[in-house]
């Protein structure tokens, strides 16, 4: 496992970007503005050895995605704020630097899976 954490907060304009793909991950202590988009959680494990990389899983509650790409800047910004956008385009490369991007996924059945209390997991 490369990164372990929970979730504490789920902001009131989540569900808007999850049924348009977009999941934003951001460490509780989150400017309000950032947090009204993001999902907030605590981390409780995250490697120092080692980033994710395609192929590995990201696994949500009972909802679980394959990394397709990953941003040259997505696992420094995780490591530094706990901030990560996720993108469940399948693509093969990230648009942007701090992206990581994953396999598609039901908007809805994603939202299920954010909860209060649920782990995230990546690796």
């Amino acid at each position: 496992m490369i990164f372990k954490t929970v979730i504490t907060d789920i902001g009131p304009d989540v569900a808007e970007l999850v049924h348009d793909g977009v999941l934003i991950l951001f460490a509780e202590g989150a400017p309000p503005e950032l947090a009204e988009v993001s999902v907030l959680h605590a981390i409780h494990t995250i490697s120092s050895d080692r980033e994710p990389v395609a192929g590995d899983a990201i696994v949500i509650g009972s909802s679980s995605v394959a990394i397709t790409a990953v941003g040259p800047l997505a696992w420094q910004k995780v490591r530094d704020m706990g901030h990560v956008v996720i993108t469940f385009s399948g693509a093969s490369i990230a648009e942007r630097p701090g992206e990581i991007c994953a396999s598609p996924v039901d908007g809805a059945t994603l939202m299920a899976a954010l909860k209060v209390g649920a782990i995230i997991q990546i690796g």
